[in-house]
């Protein structure tokens, strides 16, 4: 479909608000949203489970969790190798189906290395996942409307994460802990089905001058640039994690808030990033990814300030509309950092769409998410200010190093030698 094609079916109303054009996208789309409700089931659902219908110690579980998480953490690269071989779409669908096996396994899983075994399955499928989801927007959308279809997925990830979530709650709520186990498996059957939506797509790869440009900036260039990314990728990595980690144990433990105090800051942020991720990134954002980038590790640095704010001496009084604020800010980062990190991802270097690079960036991603919890907790421990201050510090040096993520000239000469 070309861009003026593209641009006749799309009303008005969806230019503003900067959603890319659907028609003919039904399958990646609903692929990408059964697969987050997937996602949403299993953060409530997998301690849970081999705690209460298990009977299996807490502490223990958490540590077979862990071990079963860093041990897929190679996967990343082995995806990699088999997207550059078969294709990104392969890779997908393949990544739902060992997800899928992973939660099946839940229900035989008894002891505790059978603990280690499944999440070493289910987190190999998710790392196999997200190391193949990028190359393939840019096998199934025109590459004017990449980073709207970036932030369009990522609103679509955050409804499907919030409904997961709440499918799982409300089950639990009515039914009680007997239904555990119905709903792991309805959550592999989910993964099942988004598999089915994504081996139904028909995929194109893009034009080789727009996959990889013949361009002459030398190698080692572009893979310092690339480490570069992956290296100003991973504050961001952290404040996803931080989020999800600390929220809850900060509010309560730190500033003597009601549990409820972390799910009302989480409705916040799903919130907004769902309702406003497109017409943000069509309207807000610079429309240059690095500069995006910059603002939105501004943005962000700003939002651990805020969330600082009610720890510091005498101030717990404004602890609700410190936190409020912070989140809303830390909504905004999210909306700026997300679609520009994962449109560089693919377009930064001519071979950055490819499966080593993507297996590489997306590593930063795996190992953020399974370093975040101790190292955060650590922080907290030491001090109420502390996990705020070290990523607020790491958030301005990835804004002195995004004007570097620049992608090479595409009609710059080699030099003669």
């Amino acid at each position: 479909m070309s861009t003026v094609t593209q641009a006749r079916g799309r009303s008005r109303t969806a230019e503003r608000l900067g959603v890319p054009v659907l028609r003919g996208h039904g399958l990646f789309v609903a692929g990408n949203l059964i697969d987050s409700v997937g996602n949403g089931m299993l953060l409530p659902l997998g301690l849970l489970y081999f705690t209460d219908v298990r009977g299996l110690p807490l502490a223990q579980v958490g540590m077979a969790t862990t071990v079963g998480q860093a041990i897929a953490l190679p996967v990343t690269f082995l995806a990699g190798r088999l997207m550059d071989r078969v294709g990104p779409k392969p890779v997908v669908v393949w990544a739902n189906v060992v997800a899928a096996a992973g939660f099946a396994l839940f229900l035989a899983a008894t002891e505790l290395w059978h603990v280690v075994g499944v999440y070493v399955l289910v987190q190999a499928g998710i790392n196999m996942y997200f190391t193949a989801q990028r190359t393939l927007i840019t096998h199934v959308t025109e590459a004017g409307e990449r980073r709207a279809w970036f932030a369009f997925t990522g609103s679509l990830r955050n409804i499907g994460l919030a409904g997961g979530a709440a499918a799982a709650a409300g089950a639990l709520t009515v039914l009680g802990q007997g239904s555990l186990r119905w709903m792991i498996a309805v959550d592999a059957a989910t993964y099942l089905l988004a598999a089915l939506c994504f081996a139904a797509l028909t995929t194109t790869a893009p034009p080789a001058e727009d996959a990889a440009p013949e361009t002459v900036v030398d190698r080692k260039d572009d893979t310092r640039r690339y480490l570069l990314l992956v290296a100003a990728n991973i504050p961001y990595v952290l404040a996803q994690a931080m989020f999800s980690v600390l929220i809850a144990v900060y509010t309560t433990r730190s500033l003597g808030l009601p549990a409820s105090a972390a799910s009302v800051l989480f409705v916040v942020n799903t919130v907004i990033v769902s309702g406003l991720s497109t017409v943000v990134t069509a309207q807000v954002a610079p429309s240059v990814p690095r500069r995006a980038v910059a603002a939105g590790y501004l943005v962000m640095a700003s939002a651990m300030g805020a969330f600082a704010v009610p720890a510091l001496p005498r101030l717990a009084f404004t602890a609700w509309v410190a936190l409020v604020g912070a989140t809303v800010l830390f909504s905004v980062a999210e909306i700026l950092l997300g679609p520009a990190l994962s449109e560089l991802s693919v377009s930064l270097t001519p071979g950055a769409a490819r499966g080593f690079t993507q297996g590489l960036y997306q590593f930063s991603w795996a190992v953020g998410m399974v370093a975040a919890p101790a190292l955060f907790t650590l922080l907290l421990a030491a001090g109420p200010l502390l996990p705020w201050g070290v990523e607020a510090a790491a958030c301005l040096i990835a804004v002195l190093a995004a004007p570097a993520l620049k992608a090479p000239n595409r009609h710059r000469r080699r030099k003669p030698r």
